[in-house]
């Protein structure tokens, strides 16, 4: 299976894979109450247009991230710089949006990978590339605004890893769950829409999504969790079975106003991993 990079002679490329990788997920049809190219799924404040613009509005916060990670070991000084970058991002995003939060989850993970990514350079495994993430979390951004987010609020409400846990962890669902499922499909001989929607629900399977604990608590977090086994377990969108069951569980989450943002955020890094662990 793909495992190391190629050789990556200067940063700017992985900021576009970055982005490619946001906007790949974007128009991945179809995926469970989440925008894509059939609607705005249990979102009534963004499309898949906005969610597009958005990624694109990012390159440059990527580019800033991997020039400023690129020759240099996981420190405090080094995270706290990305903690800056990041912040800026986030402050592009929601004058690109009109303030709607589209990818604050993305610029997180997808960043982190990046500068991990511009850390390694020659012949980083999944593997290496997540230790490098778990070395940059574990230095405090002392910096960080004092506010409680949705996603600390559920950590300290039903504790949970949330997207930080993750991170610290070396991303576990991107490296364990989401990039051997979309390989797995591919060998089966799924199309490539196919493997990234098992992707997507492989994740969905495992992950304590912070998002649907906030929209609508544990019954949407075990809706997913539940209904994305049931639809692997079915045959996926490769079965009418799987498709009968795809349709059932994305009723649900729509009715509970939820939708899994933060397994979406987590296959935009699955993406942006497999771009860059192939040979």
């Amino acid at each position: 299976m793909p495992n190391s990079t190629r050789g990556i002679k200067n940063t700017s490329p992985l900021a576009e894979l970055a982005v490619s990788a946001l906007v790949e997920e974007a128009m991945l049809t179809p995926k469970p109450a989440l925008v894509d190219r059939r609607g705005t799924g249990a979102h009534q404040d963004m499309d898949l247009g906005m969610m597009i613009r958005s990624a694109l509005s990012l390159q440059q916060t990527f580019e800033a991230i991997a020039d400023a990670a690129s020759g240099r070991v996981p420190s405090q000084s080094l995270r706290e710089e990305l903690a800056v970058i990041g912040r800026i991002g986030e402050r592009i995003m929601l004058t690109t949006t009109g303030g709607v939060n589209t990818h604050r989850g993305s610029i997180w993970a997808l960043g982190l990978l990046v500068a991990a990514v511009a850390i390694c350079r020659n012949e980083c495994t999944s593997s290496v590339i997540g230790k490098v993430v778990a070395k940059l979390v574990r230095y405090p951004d002392r910096n960080a605004p004092k506010r409680r987010s949705h996603g600390k609020r559920m950590i300290e409400r039903y504790g949970v890893a949330g997207a930080r846990g993750e991170a610290a962890a070396g991303f576990p669902h991107v490296i364990n769950f989401g990039l051997p499922a979309l390989w797995k499909g591919r060998l089966a001989g799924s199309s490539e829409q196919l493997a990234r929607v098992n992707a997507l629900l492989t994740i969905m399977a495992s992950l304590d999504d912070t998002c649907l604990l906030y929209r609508a608590g544990p019954l949407a977090l075990t809706t997913a969790k539940r209904g994305a086994s049931e639809i692997l377990a079915s045959g996926s969108l490769a079965t009418g079975l799987g498709q009968r069951t795809f349709t059932k569980v994305e009723t649900q989450l729509t009715e509970l106003n939820a939708s899994p943002g933060g397994s979406a955020d987590l296959l935009a890094a699955t993406l942006f991993l497999d771009r860059i662990c192939k040979n």
